[in-house]
């Protein structure tokens, strides 16, 4: 259960162990397994953080792929 000034956040699709590996020791957040699965949790901020790394890496790999 996060504290009272901690949010949590859901992982998007695509997100796979390395990059959620990556976010959690570049960014203050901490990992939590919970009944609906994993979220991160922390400041709003590093939240955002990680929600654009998340999604510069997914478009990264997007676009490597399109380009095989």
């Amino acid at each position: 259960m996060p504290h009272v000034d901690e949010f949590e956040m859901g992982l998007p699709n695509g997100v796979g162990e390395q990059m959620l590996a990556h976010a959690i020791e570049k960014f203050d957040v901490k990992l939590e397994h919970t009944e609906y699965g994993p979220k991160l949790i922390g400041q709003y901020e590093e939240l955002e953080r990680v929600r654009e790394f998340f999604t510069d890496a997914i478009s990264k790999r997007l676009n490597e792929l399109e380009e095989e």
